[in-house]
């Protein structure tokens, strides 16, 4: 069962938040299903916040952030690695939330999960690149979040620890805020 739209579209703190624990499902070229849960996320949330790509204004790279929420937004740093994010809020108000590690669950060759830490490193692992730009998470047969109950992780507020975002330093003021969340497995 796929996560609805209303889920998404609320505040991206919150989301980001209970994103955490969640499953993240995606199919590859050749049909192959891999699932994984988040577990660790970052907020940026509308023109304030100096770390958001859509704190200046629209451009051709941000513009999916502006649009309805439930949305990947995909975008490529340093020239090498792809960034998976999911947008958040009403249409009109860019928001996203960034998927910085996940974990791989427990397989025949493996008693804990494997923690795949870093944006570049999950999408390399999932194989999400630019054609991934746009997809609905509600409707896609490619990748799409499935409630933790069907996999029987609860994520409590008291798992998730709250610190600063990794990476913007540029951001003045908002680098000072904690919306990097994350649970320990």
């Amino acid at each position: 069962m796929k996560i609805t739209r209303n889920f998404f579209n609320r505040d991206t703190s919150i989301v980001a938040q209970e994103l955490l624990g969640k499953v993240l499902v995606v199919v590859n070229n050749r049909g192959e299903v891999k699932k994984v849960m988040i577990t660790e996320t970052e907020a940026y949330h509308g023109f304030d916040d100096k770390a958001s790509h859509a704190s200046r204004t629209k451009t051709e790279r941000n513009k999916i952030m502006f649009d309805k929420a439930g949305l990947v937004y995909v975008y490529l740093i340093y020239g090498m690695h792809w960034c998976l994010n999911f947008t958040t809020m009403p249409e009109g108000f860019p928001a996203a939330v960034l998927i910085r590690s996940i974990a791989i669950p427990v397989g025949a060759r493996r008693a804990v999960p494997l923690q795949i830490r870093g944006p570049g490193r999950i999408t390399k692992c999932l194989g999400i690149d630019k054609t991934f730009y746009g997809e609905d998470l509600t409707k896609s047969k490619r990748i799409w979040i499935e409630p933790v109950e069907t996999h029987g992780r609860v994520s409590k507020k008291c798992d998730i620890i709250s610190s600063k975002r990794i990476g913007v330093d540029y951001a003045d003021e908002c680098k000072e805020w904690e919306w990097n969340y994350k649970i320990n497995l």
